[in-house]
């Protein structure tokens, strides 16, 4: 081999251990990456305020758009939920506000009628399909159920906040 070539190679060779060397350096140099955390959701603080004194108290304004009182309410709810352990606040309060609205209409709405069609394990609105309404009337009066009682709701929350100047 000629000396120039020997030299060549003699570089090249050098060249790569020092390329390498410094790769290898570089890699060791990094910070190591950070374990991934999995981040739980936050708890939230109890509020003993927030909370109803009494169970009729959840029933404020529901109680008072159907012309009722909150212990009243929430005793029918006790009874029905005895029945129907099923029985969710939310299904109670809908059956309540759709036989106000359509018990003048057709008298076979009724608050019993309803709770019986969930307890039998109907749904609200095939409850009310088997009371007489259409599939379209049946979902139309469920919505305006459902803003009912989120009015009542609202009405209920602003009653309770204290009104600052």
């Amino acid at each position: 081999m000629k000396p120039i070539s020997q030299t060549i190679i003699a570089v090249a060779v050098v060249a790569g251990l020092t390329l390498g060397a410094a790769a290898v350096g570089t890699a060791q140099g990094k910070p190591a990456q950070a374990p991934r955390v999995r981040h739980t959701p936050m708890g939230h603080p109890s509020n003993a305020a927030a909370k109803p004194s009494h169970p009729s108290d959840t029933f404020q304004g529901v109680a008072k758009k159907l012309g009722t009182t909150p212990e009243a309410l929430a005793s029918a709810y006790q009874t029905a939920k005895a029945a129907n352990p099923k029985l969710t606040r939310g299904q109670f309060v809908a059956a309540n506000i759709l036989a106000q609205n359509l018990g003048s209409k057709n008298p076979a709405i009724t608050s019993a009628a309803l709770l019986s069609g969930l307890q039998s394990g109907k749904s609200i609105g095939q409850t009310l399909q088997s009371l007489g309404l259409s599939s379209r009337e049946a979902h139309d009066a469920q919505r305006q159920a459902d803003r009912d009682a989120k009015a009542a709701e609202r009405a209920e929350d602003s009653a309770e906040k204290p009104k600052t100047p």
